[in-house]
């Protein structure tokens, strides 16, 4: 071979190696903390606030990053998620185009309020020229701890030491805990904007503890008035019965759909496969769910993602339609009636309190909690 060919190949093999390099650095984003494409990096920007796991005093955040470098041109603006997942396989707020501080550090405020006594997670980037850098560090917070009371919906936390409802009789708030029903006599009152036909009423208790004082001790109930539960035509609620219970300490419930012929309760022989000895020191997670035709009981251990113990639903016989109107709601029971079909459970600690025509979210209260 020619000293000519043997140079022309060697020029050829150089090129495709140098042509090689250049694709290499001009490809797209390698993950980390940058992207690129079209001839330049963009650095993801870093989080500055929130601080880490904050427990915030608003629904609304401002979000605020320090700036992400970039070695293209063009105007550089940034994207914000948030999502109550850390996975962000749902998006709960977002914001897109938030143009850059020239300060170093760039915020964005939510356009709506997010959802009340919840941990969330938030990210940034930067978007330029068509192209985004990769995603920042993943950074969380707590929203106000706040309760509500509105058509269809009610939230009462509990923890902060105040309440959306009226306490009765003898009541304290336990701080970080929630709020004590002292005596048998003593409770706490929802009146609700509108009647809930279909929905859910649950909440975390603390306090519960086999062999009780009295027969049918209620956890929650409902009905529509302010007087005696017992004789209502919308009776209904959730006992973890004591002594003399029928058996002593079996679950039970009982609800009553518009006639004192249409009842739904758990006879003796199911309230006696629901015998268990309650645990004081535990926090159990009591969730009350009726439709137009049937009640369902299911009962966790430790809160809302605890393992089930307890899960019945029984249909109303009959048809009726649940409908009280004023709706009235309860943690316990009203007064009046201790001793004779018992009151609420003395001494019982209640917190995180879900009363909606809708499912609860499954985040809902994750701020009352330390994070898993």
């Amino acid at each position: 071979m020619s000293i000519r060919v043997r140079l022309m190949l060697s020029v050829v093999v150089v090129v495709a190696a140098v042509g090689c390099m250049e694709a290499n650095i001009a490809g797209p984003g390698s993950g980390g903390s940058s992207g690129s494409g079209g001839g330049g990096t963009l650095t993801a920007p870093a989080l500055d606030s929130p601080g880490d796991d904050e427990q915030l005093g608003t629904l609304r955040p401002t979000l605020v990053v320090r700036n992400g470098s970039s070695t293209r041109t063009g105007t550089k603006t940034y994207d914000f998620q948030v999502s109550d997942s850390t996975s962000f396989s749902t998006i709960t707020a977002s914001k897109t185009g938030v143009a850059e501080d020239i300060s170093g550090k760039t915020s964005a405020t939510l356009d709506a309020d997010l959802q009340a006594a919840t941990r969330f997670y938030w990210r940034a980037r930067i978007v330029q020229s068509g192209s985004n850098s990769d995603w920042s560090a993943t950074g969380k917070f707590k929203t106000k701890i706040a309760g509500y009371n509105r058509p269809g919906e009610l939230y009462d936390p509990l923890v902060g030491g105040d309440t959306v409802g009226t306490p009765s009789g003898s009541t304290s708030f336990v701080s970080g805990k929630g709020l004590k029903i002292n005596d048998g006599n003593s409770y706490v009152m929802y009146a609700l904007p509108q009647t809930m036909s279909s929905g859910e009423f649950s909440m975390e208790v603390e306090g519960l503890y086999a062999n009780g004082p009295d027969a049918k001790m209620k956890v929650f109930s409902m009905f529509d008035g302010t007087g005696n539960l017992t004789g209502s035509r919308y009776e209904m609620s959730a006992q973890y019965r004591g002594l003399s219970g029928n058996p002593n300490n079996c679950i039970s419930f009982k609800a009553v759909w518009g006639s004192s012929s249409v009842i739904i309760e758990p006879d003796l022989g199911l309230r006696q496969q629901s015998v268990m000895s309650l645990n004081q020191a535990q926090t159990y997670f009591w969730q009350g769910i009726w439709t137009s035709s049937s009640f369902r009981l299911v009962i966790r251990d430790g809160g809302p993602n605890g393992g089930v113990i307890y899960d019945r639903t029984l249909s109303a016989p009959g048809g009726g339609t649940y409908s009280p109107s004023p709706h009235y709601a309860y943690l316990g029971t009203t007064s009046g009636r201790y001793g004779v079909d018992t009151g609420s459970w003395p001494g019982v600690t209640y917190r995180n309190v879900w009363l909606s025509d809708k499912p609860r979210p499954t985040s809902l209260g994750s701020a009352l909690r330390p994070e898993r």
